[in-house]
């Protein structure tokens, strides 16, 4: 019995580690070296294609903050007018206009009646210069443009037209006509300050 345990203990310790107690020393391992790294020899990848517009601007964004940030889309996200707002454009457009024409149908008028009083002041100044130098008056208003005391027959800018100058003869002792004394306008119309223009 006892060399029956005494086997089996023997067999026991052969197989149990050894303990701290028995005196046998451990030898340290060398630590493990790290294995080189090897570079890839892997062909280097294709360049990235650029995201389409529609899908780069449809993409949502977010701000620092975290909140969504509005991307305008394809026609640019604008609101159009509404009918009102377009009424009320041409509502105010009407008014002024409305408000400005008579403003500017009175600045017409009062250029049309300084260009009437040049060329009347023209038109009997040549007529004196052409007595003076010829002891008579024109016979009519074609001999001034003939003998160069004006370049061009001007038009009545109340009527538009050439052909409206009223002329006014001038008489002899003997009550014949003796040539064109003075020009008036053929207008009937009245300036703003209440006189007819025929009798400017």
């Amino acid at each position: 019995m006892r060399r029956g345990s005494t086997s089996a203990s023997g067999q026991r310790s052969a197989v149990s580690p050894r303990s701290p107690q028995s005196g046998a020393s451990r030898i340290p391992l060398p630590p493990c070296a790290p294995a080189p790294l090897r570079p890839c020899a892997s062909a280097p990848p294709p360049p990235c294609a650029p995201a389409p517009l529609l899908a780069r601007v449809s993409a949502p964004l977010l701000s620092p903050r975290g909140t969504r940030l509005r991307v305008p889309g394809p026609k640019g996200g604008r609101r159009g007018f509404t009918l009102i707002e377009i009424l009320i454009v041409v509502s105010i457009i009407g008014i002024l206009i409305t408000l400005a024409q008579p403003s500017f149908h009175r600045a017409v008028t009062a250029a049309r009646e300084a260009t009437l009083k040049e060329n009347l002041f023209v038109f009997r100044d040549v007529i004196d210069q052409f007595y003076a130098d010829n002891g008579k008056y024109p016979a009519a208003l074609a001999d001034l443009v003939e003998k160069g005391y004006i370049r061009r027959m001007p038009k009545d800018p109340v009527t538009g037209s050439a052909e409206t100058w009223v002329l006014v003869q001038a008489t002899d002792e003997q009550g014949q006509q003796a040539g064109v004394y003075d020009v008036k306008s053929g207008s009937e119309a009245t300036a703003y300050d209440g006189t007819k223009y025929s009798d400017w």
